[in-house]
């Protein structure tokens, strides 16, 4: 049988690391549409049972992947900011060897955007630089798409030449084990359906326009719903972590009230996992029926000490060791072990809203 669940205060039993976690599929479950796009000829998906839209499929953190096959000061610029998220379409006639002409092309797009005074940082005479890269190390499979960053950075025409360039915007597509959107795209498109970007919204409206004219995708914010927040609370709730690991928060909303009021709840880690470990069945692996006893013992101890009902607001913000994701499709990464997977689910999250 089935362990009592403790209260996220009782002491943490003495285990082994969190295994890493996959979630089950549903025996019945919804048939995904074909990706929207501005040109036509996308292949329709094949028949195969997957997940209701805006679902995890699977939530499988392949931390041996990224330590094996990736150096983390490469990715270390990605990590403690916040990258609002966009899913993107197939982008049409993509090649990863033309990178130098996009920039290119771009620098002098955003240029003409701004001789228009449609750019940002009009009246003030900046000298932008566009680049881009490749980061072949964010990827989930050997069948995804090496990532791109896009960075902008200005030197004001009055600086010194030899002065330093500041980095303004940056933003990067990425494919960690889409093979559900990939397998089933014509050879002229390539997917990177996953966009996050840091900096002023007014360059993403720039660069964003940019791609949408010149590979015929489509940008659109990713938000994560309070399922998806939940799903992200519990998997990372069940990873390893350092003993110092900052505390387990979930910022709840309250409804209908004439002002706004946020509901803080903070669990120390190790409390958390205790919880966690007396939930899950099987390592490894989660269900939907996990995720919510493990939210329902939260509610249940937090009701015991205040008497609010938290499953009457909603849950708009998980902050943990790993990362911290918000309602409105903000994330941060914390730790680069785990950067491959929690853009895996991001990755999926982006696929079930284009399909």
């Amino acid at each position: 049988g089935r362990r009592g669940p403790v209260s996220p205060g009782a002491p943490r039993a003495e285990r082994g690391p969190a295994p890493l976690p996959r979630r089950r599929r549903p025996a019945a479950a919804a048939q995904r549409r074909a990706p929207q796009s501005g040109r036509s000829g996308m292949a329709s998906p094949s028949e195969r049972g997957l997940p209701p839209r805006g679902g995890f499929s699977h939530c499988f953190i392949p931390v041996y992947r990224f330590q094996e096959n990736a150096d983390p000061q490469k990715t270390a610029f990605l990590l403690r900011k916040q990258w609002a998220l966009y899913s993107v379409t197939p982008l049409y006639k993509f090649s990863s060897g033309k990178l130098r002409e996009y920039a290119r092309l771009l620098g002098a797009f955003i240029a003409a955007e701004r001789h228009k005074g449609l750019a940002v940082q009009v009246g003030v005479d900046l000298d932008i630089q566009v680049t881009f890269s490749s980061l072949p190390d964010l990827k989930g499979s050997e069948q995804d798409h090496a990532a791109m960053l896009v960075q902008l950075s200005s030197r004001s025409s009055v600086s010194p030449k030899n002065s330093e360039e500041k980095l303004m915007w940056s933003g990067w597509f990425c494919c960690v084990s889409g093979d559900d959107l990939s397998e089933n795209v014509p050879e002229d498109f390539t997917c990177l359906p996953l966009f996050l970007a840091n900096g002023a919204e007014s360059y993403v409206a720039i660069v964003g326009s940019w791609f949408q004219k010149t590979f015929d995708c489509r940008f659109r914010r990713l938000a994560i719903s309070p399922l998806n927040l939940t799903w992200m609370a519990a998997m990372w709730t069940g990873c390893k972590v350092e003993k110092n690991a900052s505390a387990t928060e979930l910022v709840f909303s309250v409804p209908c009230l004439p002002q706004p009021l946020d509901i803080s709840y903070a669990i120390h880690p190790e409390d958390a996992k205790a919880l966690w470990d007396t939930v899950q069945k099987t390592p490894g692996e989660i269900t939907q029926e996990e995720v919510d006893l493990f939210m329902d013992c939260l509610y249940s101890h937090f009701h015991r000490h205040f008497k609010i009902h938290l499953s009457a607001t909603k849950l708009v913000k998980v902050s943990t060791a790993i990362a911290s994701a918000h309602c409105d499709g903000i994330i941060k990464f914390l730790q680069s072990k785990y950067l491959i997977g929690v853009l895996m689910l991001l990755t999926e999250l982006a696929i079930s809203q284009i399909q």
